[in-house]
């Protein structure tokens, strides 16, 4: 029986248009160095420190901390500035999917490789809340962690926060191979789904469950999980 289901935000649950990506590979070249898609794609979905230090360093920059500190501020700087450009918003049928499992006593969480600052602008643009009563049971941010994806710990705070203890009654979805990455290595089951950036041959080629469409197909795949067992 599935009691927790923790989704990636950007590019899983919110469509804010592919601007943080944007914003990574704008903040990152503006120190100097090019970013290529490839290593662009292999950074999607990590800690966002974690992903300008290795782009600086892929693009042939030394990463060194300030420049880190300040390219850090910058790529948030140019993120707000994009979202207020072009405001997020839920895709389709992400919030009735998670209505409909809350009502089955699912929990419903999110993690992201964002900043705390940053998932509460997005998450106060969609209305979103945590707490009794509300959509979300819990939300864990990549600088809340000790590591971001495709370390698993952002998934076993998640679980922590929500009262689960077994792994097996856990589903994580994401849009990325860092995604999927996380929720193996979290024990947990991996769904990836095709509404970021990447087709289902990219997600296909990592170890996952299931790929879907959308989280709007979450309830679907629980259903037939539960007439299976």
């Amino acid at each position: 029986m599935i009691e927790l289901v923790a989704c990636d935000m950007a590019g899983t649950t919110i469509d804010e248009h592919a601007d943080v990506y944007r914003a990574l590979a704008d903040s990152v070249m503006e120190t100097g160095v090019q970013v290529s898609p490839e290593n662009l794609q292999l950074w999607m979905g990590a800690e966002k420190r974690e992903a300008i230090t290795n782009l600086i360093q892929l693009g042939g920059g030394v990463a060194e901390e300030k420049l880190v500190d300040t390219t850090f501020d910058r790529f948030r700087q140019l993120l707000l500035s994009y979202y207020e450009a072009n405001p997020p918003v839920a895709l389709p049928g992400v919030v009735e999917a998670f209505e409909k499992l809350k009502k089955q006593g699912i929990k419903i969480a999110l993690t992201t490789g964002f900043s705390r600052d940053v998932a509460s602008v997005l998450l106060e643009e969609l209305g979103w809340k945590t707490g009794e009563g509300e959509l979300l049971d819990a939300v864990v941010t990549a600088d809340e962690v000790a590591a971001g994806r495709p370390a698993p710990y952002m998934i076993h705070r998640v679980m922590e926060l929500t009262g689960v203890r077994d792994v097996t009654w856990v589903i994580a979805a994401g849009d990325t191979v860092n995604d999927l990455q996380a929720a193996t290595n979290a024990g947990v089951k991996a769904v990836g789904v095709l509404t970021g950036k990447l087709g289902r041959e990219d997600l296909e080629r990592f170890d996952h469950d299931v790929i879907l469409d959308g989280v709007h197909q979450l309830p679907e795949y629980i259903s037939h999980l539960a007439v299976k067992a």
